[in-house]
């Protein structure tokens, strides 16, 4: 089962060519395919900035597309305890890595920072 980051998540929904073969083979035969509500605020909130342009009732369009939407439990806000290493870091990333971990997800993504960890469960989605 995989999370999508927001960046995976608009490069599946724009069909881009960035999303590597891997990826793609990976969202195509997993049991399922998850986005977190962190990606949907992050998202919105990146619209509303005028920083990319999302479409109103995103939620809906990806249920429709046949991807499950993960809710943010205070389970996993404490899980980022145990990612010390990202203090610094993206707290919308930070809470996909934990949310990850704790819900036994394979993160999908193309930020280097978190694919520098070298943790199994954080994926390239650029391949």
């Amino acid at each position: 089962m995989l999370l999508l980051d927001s960046q995976a998540l608009l490069w599946l929904l724009d069909d881009s060519p960035r999303l590597g073969p891997r990826s793609r083979q990976a969202i195509t035969s997993a049991q399922g395919v998850h986005v977190s509500a962190a990606t949907v605020w992050e998202l919105t909130i990146k619209t509303i900035l005028g920083k990319l342009s999302v479409p109103a009732g995103l939620p809906a369009r990806l249920t429709a597309q046949g991807l499950e939407l993960l809710s943010v439990t205070a389970e996993h806000a404490e899980a980022i305890r145990d990612f010390p290493e990202l203090t610094r870091h993206d707290p919308f990333d930070r809470l996909l890595v934990a949310q990850a971990r704790h819900s036994g997800l394979q993160l999908l993504t193309a930020d280097q920072v978190l694919l520098s960890l070298g943790h199994d469960f954080i994926l390239d989605a650029a391949r």
